[in-house]
């Protein structure tokens, strides 16, 4: 399938940016990606968030029963005077990720991995290295060891909540979601299915 889309030429074409449809590349990829669901079949629920059919041997429950919550605080960066040749990278949840990178060589989060979490834009990232954090704007989760943490940074990354006020949202809101749980292994064959697909894609995006 990959490499179908690499090489048509509305894609390709002549490596011209502007010929590109990225509407068609993306709509594409997100249906093979619901194709990894397709063995599942009349066992996957009828409406995501209403996990009425769960497949034998799965569950459900609140992110909260299986996610503990740190306060940032005594991770936050004292400077910002960042410089590429430090080794400690300054972290934010959102798009950006590393902002920088800072010589400070206290208060550095090594609980690694672990999810960090932008409380206000609910935008998250798996991160599995030590980091400080540019604010406190953010929860530092770490999931039980029961879960495998890729599994669940994958629902959290495909599951925002965007309202139209201001606020934090993991205590109030978010940790209330509830997510599906399947065997550990199984949880591990999804993510790695998941991250297959996706590597593909980055494939697609450095050929375009």
């Amino acid at each position: 399938m990959v490499e179908e889309i690499l090489y048509r030429p509305h894609i390709r074409g002549d490596g011209v940016l502007g010929k590109i449809c990225l509407c068609q590349i993306t709509f594409e990829f997100c249906y093979h990606i619901i194709l990894i669901y397709n063995e599942y079949s009349n066992n996957i629920a009828e409406r995501i968030g209403h996990y009425t059919q769960l497949p034998n041997g799965w569950c459900e429950c609140q992110l909260e029963n299986i996610v503990k919550y740190e306060q940032p605080q005594a991770y936050i960066v004292k400077s910002t005077d960042y410089d590429d040749k430090y080794l400690i990278p300054v972290l934010t949840a959102g798009k950006s990720f590393i902002i920088g990178y800072t010589n400070e060589t206290e208060g550095i989060y090594q609980n690694t991995p672990c999810i960090i979490f932008d409380d206000f834009t609910t935008d998250s990232k798996l991160v599995d290295f030590p980091f400080k954090v540019k604010s406190s704007a953010m929860k530092i989760l770490r999931v039980a060891d029961s879960i495998e943490i890729e599994y669940v940074a994958m629902f959290m990354n495909i599951t925002r909540l965007i309202g139209d006020t201001h606020k934090r949202y993991w205590i109030s809101e978010y940790s209330k979601l509830c997510i599906p749980i399947p065997p550990k292994e199984e949880q591990k064959r999804i993510a790695n299915a998941v991250n297959v697909m996706f590597k593909k894609l980055n494939t697609i995006m450095e050929n375009l």
